[in-house]
């Protein structure tokens, strides 16, 4: 399990902005939060450093580059073990039509986001990459109509409730 890092109201709250605008300059972050600049990127520095942040994504509209329709794939191996698991999830993660892939506990054992151009692609994929893996027992199939970000990911409150 991972550490936990200790985070002050300054930080959650560079998190938080940076969360809804990863492309704010340190000078209007440092404003927003009432601390200078400078001490603005060493805090950055540091969440960077501790793992809290990860990284900086660019979100694209995959319609727009002619993948207009998005899935999930619930997928379910069988037998489910570790010298199927580590193949299955390389080729999976190496398709241009994978968004997102997760590994599961319950009856399915991957859910698999992905983006392909229409009904004859998604077809055309789920037969030749997923049901024609041998370790593949069962593929189920969600269109997704719409999807919405949530708000900032931030650590859970002393009391257990959510940090605001």
């Amino acid at each position: 399990m991972a550490e936990t890092v200790a985070l002050d109201p300054v930080d959650l709250q560079i998190l938080r902005l940076l969360q809804n605008d990863a492309r704010t300059t340190y000078r209007d972050l440092a404003a927003q939060v009432g601390v200078a600049a400078s001490t603005c990127l060493d805090r950055v520095a540091r969440l960077r450093r501790s793992g809290v942040i990860l990284g900086n994504e660019l979100r694209l509209d995959p319609a727009k580059l002619g993948r207009g329709l998005e899935a999930l794939l619930s997928v379910q191996l069988r037998p489910h073990r570790r010298e199927l698991v580590g193949p299955f999830v390389e080729r999976i993660r190496a398709l241009s039509e994978s968004r997102a892939l997760f590994h599961l506990a319950g009856p399915d054992d991957y859910l698999v986001h992905v983006a392909v151009a229409d009904t004859a692609d998604l077809q055309r994929l789920v037969l030749d990459e997923f049901t024609s893996r041998r370790e593949v027992a069962r593929v189920e199939t969600r269109l997704i109509f719409q999807q919405w970000s949530c708000g900032p990911l931030l650590p859970p409150a002393r009391d257990g409730s959510a940090t605001s």
